[in-house]
């Protein structure tokens, strides 16, 4: 019988299956169930998962994260640890974790699959945030400085405990990185202007990234953090040293603000740019207040649908972009989560030279009640489907692309 067979055989197929495979093979009995916990406390479990949609329902409970599975076509259910995932921001997601800001703007990390936590530097401790205190020394309040290098673009603003978020959190990253620096990097985007802050595994703080703004994405390469901006400036940033350096890689690639912008690594190591170019969809001709926001180019609050998605291979040497017509057999992942580049061949389920898109506005507060931007995108005629039709989703919080995983960052 199967069960009989050596427990390093049957770690070597169960090497092979995806997470959800894996996990239920773990439950046919106890040798198998030996093989699946091995498997993981020793570390050879590194297979490449496809993608799962992460979402929240009001039927399924505020602490129920649910997985739509773009392989098997369905969905997982999982519970998550407090506070809520219902009332928590979703600013991120790499590596198998989620990156949340719950309803005291305070950030945490979140493993869907193992259920583990770890709570990041206080956002007290982030340059642009004071904290405000009562008679009983309680944080009652936060002062939202408008610093920006070694100006202030505005006078600062106080906001309750829950409001911090909409202004402070845009998008935020974990790296795997050397032991040497705590394991793991959390690389934040916010505001004002999208300034970047970082932690490395351990921090009591975050550590301010001076002096430029704008920044839409990152990706950590070769013990490199690059970033892009809005303008299409590429930096990258060296953080293993006592002081960080900072190199620009390529200058402003355009002069207006519109599309959202995305850096990726492709398969073959290169770096990709992707522009997004997202207009108003579904705007009733009667809505003055929407309109006034339309022809002032204020895309802010309103809902938005992709319309064209332009790919950019990145020349380091000649330090300029190359704009491809395809993605030939890859597949991209965008949205709030780490933007990624597949290989279409390892993923029978994805569809080549197609882009799977999640909602990213980063005044999303203000979308609370909108319909989403998610769905397929084909890079050959510009056409989008939906993911699965009714959508499953709730508005709030946004679905999140994530990649599944075991890593242990605590340990």
């Amino acid at each position: 019988m199967s069960s009989e067979l050596p427990i390093d055989i049957l770690m070597d197929i169960f090497a092979h299956l995806e997470i959800p495979d894996l996990v239920r093979a773990g439950c046919v009995c106890s040798s198998w169930r030996a093989a699946f916990s091995s498997l993981r406390s020793h570390g050879r479990y590194r297979r490449p998962q496809t993608p799962c949609l992460l979402y929240t329902s009001e039927s399924d409970g505020d602490n129920i994260a649910c997985l739509y599975s773009l392989a098997e076509k369905r969905v997982y259910k999982l519970p998550l640890p407090d506070p809520p995932i219902r009332n928590r921001y979703l600013i991120g997601s790499s590596n198998g974790w989620l990156v949340t800001a719950d309803e005291r703007s305070e950030l945490h990390m979140v493993n869907p699959i193992t259920g583990e936590q770890i709570a990041l530097p206080s956002v007290t401790t982030i340059k642009q945030v004071k904290p405000i205190f009562d008679d009983s020394g309680a944080v009652q309040e936060y002062e939202f400085s408008k610093f920006y290098g070694e100006e202030e673009i505005g006078c600062p603003s106080i906001h309750a405990l829950e409001e911090l978020r909409d202004y402070l959190s845009k998008k935020a990253f974990v790296f795997s990185a050397d032991p040497s620096l705590g394991g793991y990097i959390v690389v934040l985007i916010h505001g004002p202007i999208g300034q970047l802050s970082f932690a490395k595994g351990g921090d009591r703080s975050w550590t301010w990234l001076p002096s430029s703004a704008y920044y839409e994405d990152c990706v950590y390469m070769d013990g490199l953090l690059y970033a892009v901006t809005s303008l299409g400036e590429l930096e990258a940033f060296d953080l293993t040293g006592p002081t960080v350096s900072r190199k620009v890689i390529m200058e402003r690639t355009k002069d207006y603000i519109f599309e959202r912008l995305y850096i990726v690594q492709a398969p073959s190591s290169n770096l990709l740019l992707v522009w997004r170019d997202q207009d108003v969809a579904g705007v009733a001709a009667e809505d003055d207040d929407v309109q006034e926001l339309v022809e002032d180019r204020d895309y802010s609050g309103i809902p938005l649908e992709t319309r064209k998605i332009m790919v950019y291979k990145i020349d380091m040497d000649a330090n300029e972009l190359v704009e491809t017509n395809s993605l030939q057999e890859c597949v991209l992942f965008l949205g709030l989560g780490q933007s990624h580049c597949q290989c279409a061949e390892e993923y029978p389920q994805l569809k080549a030279n197609h882009v799977y898109m999640t909602d990213d506005d980063h005044c999303g507060a203000l979308r609370k009640s909108y319909r989403r931007d998610v769905g397929v995108f084909n890079l050959e005629n510009n056409s989008r489907e939906e993911i699965v039709s009714p959508p499953l989703w709730s508005s709030w919080p946004a679905p999140i692309w994530i990649t599944l995983s075991y890593t242990n960052l605590s340990s």
